[in-house]
C-alpha cells in the first residue's frame, strides 16, 4: 500500500505541474505584411485621434485635422515611431527578468529503485525508493537578484524617455529643415523673377547701345545661377518631406495634402538658459538617471556574488519501500567552500561596478561638454541673427527709398530692381541666420533634454504599448 500511495502522490504532483506549464503559440512574421501595414499608416487614424485628444486634453470637432502643429505631430511620432516600440519591448524584457530573479528554486524529486542481491527466501528482491531535494537559498541571494533586475528594469524604462526625446528631436529638426526649404524656395522664386526682368531691361539697353555686352552677360549668368539654386531648393524641399515622414514613422503618402503649421518657429528664439537649468541637466537627464540605475544594478550584482560565498542548504527527505516496510529518511547537505569562496565572480562584479561608475562619470563629462558647446553655438547664432536682421532692416530702408525716388521720377526701373534684388538677398541671409539660430536652439535642447522654446514637452504615458489600427 505504501508503494501505491507514493507512486500515486508522485504522479499527481507531476500531472499538476505539467498542467500549469505555459504553451508555445507561434506568431508568424511576414516582411510583406509588415511592409503593407506600414504603408497603410496615416494621420487620419481614429485611434490616433483618441490618443491626441487624451494627451492634448481637447476634442477635435473635425477629423482628419486640417492643420498639424508641432505638438500634434510630436504625439503622432510618439504614437507611430517604431524605435519607441523597440524601447518598450526592451523594457518588457527587463520586467520579465524581475519575474525570473524572484523565482524560488524548485525542489527536485527522483526515484531510487534497487534490488537485493541475496534476498531471503520468499522475499521480493526489488526495492522502491523516492527522494526529494528542496534547495533553500541563504544570505539574501534572492533579494539581491530582485534588486539587480529591478534597477535594470528602471534603466530600460528611462531609455524609453531617452528614445522619445530622440524622436521629438528628429521631428523638430525635420520640421525646421522643411521650413527652411519652403522659405528658400519662395525667396529664390521671387529672385528669379526679378533677375529675368533685369536681364530684359539690360538686353533692351544693349540694343540701344547704352551699355556694353558684358553687363548683360553678367546678369544672364546670375539668372542661370538663380535658376540652379531654385532647382536645388526644390530638390531639398522634396527630400525634407521624406525626412519628415521618416521622423514621424509614417510613409511619405501620409503627408499628402497635410497642412503643416510652423507657428512654433514664428516666435523669437528662446533666451539663454540659466546655470541652474544646465545643472539640472547634469542631474536629471533620463540617460544620466538610467546610468545611475545601471550602477545600482552593478552594486546589487556585487552583493549577490558576495552572498554566494555562503552555501545554500539542500533538504532531502526520502522514502524507501523495503519488504513491506515503509522507511523514511531525512537528508541535509551543503556545498563546502573548500577550493574557492567565489573570489573570481566577486572580483568580476567589483570590476564591473568600477566600469559602470567610470562610464557614468564619462557620461556626465560628455553632457557638460555638450551643454557648453551648445550654449556657445546658440549665443553666436543669436548674434548672427541679430546682425542679419539689422542688415535686412537697412536694405529694406534702401529699397523703400529707391521706390520713392522711382515714383518721383528721380531714378529708373533698373535701379529699383537692383535695390529689390539686394533686399531679397538680405532676406535670404536672414532666413538662413534664423534657421541656424533655431538649429542651435535644438542642439541646446538636446543637450539638456528639455524644451526651451514655446513648443513644450508633452507628458505622455510612454511605457504602454498602445493598440494601433495599423497592426
Amino acid at each position: 500500500m505504501g508503494k501505491i500511495w507514493a507512486t500515486t502522490t508522485l504522479a499527481s504532483v507531476l500531472v499538476l505541474a505539467m498542467a500549469a506549464c505555459a504553451r508555445f503559440e507561434p506568431r508568424s512574421l511576414s516582411p510583406a505584411q509588415t511592409a503593407s501595414d506600414f504603408e497603410k499608416r496615416s494621420l487620419d487614424n481614429p485611434k490616433l485621434k483618441e490618443f491626441l485628444e487624451t494627451n492634448l486634453n481637447r476634442k477635435f470637432s473635425a477629423w482628419p485635422a486640417t492643420s498639424w502643429d508641432f505638438s500634434m505631430l510630436t504625439l503622432a511620432a510618439l504614437y507611430y515611431h517604431p524605435e519607441l516600440d523597440v524601447a518598450r519591448a526592451q523594457w518588457q524584457v527587463a520586467q520579465a527578468a524581475i519575474i525570473t530573479a524572484g523565482a524560488i528554486p524548485n525542489p527536485t524529486v527522483g526515484a531510487a529503485p534497487g534490488f537485493t542481491a541475496n534476498p531471503i527466501g520468499g522475499v521480493s528482491p526489488l526495492l522502491y525508493g523516492f527522494f526529494l531535494d528542496n534547495p533553500i537559498e541563504t544570505a539574501g541571494k534572492r533579494g539581491y537578484r530582485l534588486d539587480k533586475a529591478t534597477h535594470l528594469s528602471s534603466a530600460a524604462r528611462l531609455n524609453i524617455a531617452v528614445t522619445a526625446w530622440q524622436v521629438r528631436s528628429r521631428l523638430r529638426a525635420g520640421l525646421l529643415d522643411l521650413y527652411l526649404a519652403k522659405q528658400t524656395e519662395t525667396l529664390l522664386y521671387r529672385q528669379e523673377a526679378m533677375l529675368e526682368k533685369l536681364v530684359k531691361l539690360l538686353a533692351a539697353r544693349l540694343e540701344q547701345g547704352e551699355i556694353p555686352r558684358p553687363e548683360v552677360t553678367q546678369a544672364q549668368i546670375a539668372l542661370n545661377q538663380g535658376r540652379l539654386s531654385l532647382q536645388e531648393a526644390r530638390k531639398q524641399l522634396a527630400q525634407n518631406r521624406v525626412k519628415l515622414a521618416q521622423a514621424l514613422g509614417l510613409p511619405l503618402s501620409a503627408l499628402k495634402g497635410i497642412d503643416i503649421s510652423f507657428s512654433f518657429l514664428k516666435h523669437p528664439p528662446a533666451p539663454l538658459p540659466s546655470r541652474e537649468v544646465a545643472r539640472q541637466a547634469l542631474l536629471n537627464r533620463p540617460d544620466i538617471l538610467a546610468a545611475l540605475s545601471e550602477y545600482e544594478a552593478a552594486q546589487s550584482a556585487l552583493q549577490l556574488e558576495i552572498a554566494r560565498q555562503y552555501p545554500d542548504i539542500h533538504l532531502g527527505p526520502g522514502y524507501n519501500f523495503d519488504d513491506s516496510e515503509n522507511k523514511w529518511k531525512f537528508g541535509l547537505s551543503v556545498t563546502l567552500p573548500v577550493y574557492n569562496r567565489n573570489q573570481g565572480p566577486i572580483a568580476e562584479a567589483e570590476a564591473r561596478r568600477h566600469e559602470v561608475a567610470a562610464r557614468f562619470t564619462a557620461l556626465q563629462a560628455r553632457v557638460m561638454g555638450e551643454i557648453n558647446q551648445a550654449l556657445a553655438g546658440y549665443r553666436e547664432a543669436l548674434r548672427k541673427l541679430k546682425t542679419a536682421e539689422a542688415l535686412l532692416a537697412a536694405e529694406k530702408t534702401q529699397e523703400e527709398s529707391a521706390q520713392a525716388r522711382f515714383k518721383a521720377g528721380e531714378t529708373d526701373r533698373l535701379a529699383l530692381l537692383s535695390a529689390r534684388l539686394v533686399l531679397e538677398t538680405a532676406n535670404l541671409s536672414r532666413v538662413k541666420a534664423f534657421y541656424q539660430a533655431q538649429q542651435a536652439l535644438g542642439l541646446l535642447e538636446d543637450a539638456i533634454k528639455s524644451p526651451l522654446g514655446p513648443s513644450g514637452w508633452i507628458p505622455v504615458a510612454l511605457e504602454a504599448n498602445r493598440e494601433k489600427s495599423d497592426r
